[in-house]
């Protein structure tokens, strides 16, 4: 697993980048500020309660930047109306075959 410095700054830029710039005002900025100074690794205490809270933290990163990524690609693939057969193989990257002339396919 991650560090938990790693994964406090990762969640702080997942915020930063949904939230915006005023991130560091926001109710879950500080929720997960509190959360991180209470669990707090010290050198005498290392307890099942601090695994499975530093378990949580990655799972969270894990999601804020999964649902970054599925809304950034919702709005790159989904359907903004009717669209060509051509634009919408060009959209995911393919060419249509292009069919041979005086068969009756040329338009």
């Amino acid at each position: 697993m991650a560090p938990a410095l790693r994964v406090c700054r990762g969640i702080l830029k997942e915020l930063r980048a949904s939230i915006g710039p005023t991130y560091n005002k926001s109710l879950a900025y500080n929720y997960v500020m509190d959360q991180f100074r209470k669990n707090k690794i010290t050198g005498e205490r290392y307890c099942r309660a601090q695994q499975e809270a530093h378990h949580d933290s990655n799972t969270y990163l894990c999601l804020l930047g999964s649902t970054r990524t599925h809304l950034a690609l919702h709005k790159l693939y989904h359907a903004k109306g009717e669209c060509s057969q051509e634009s919408a193989a060009a959209m995911v990257g393919l060419r249509l075959p292009e069919q041979p002339g005086g068969k009756g396919w040329e338009k």
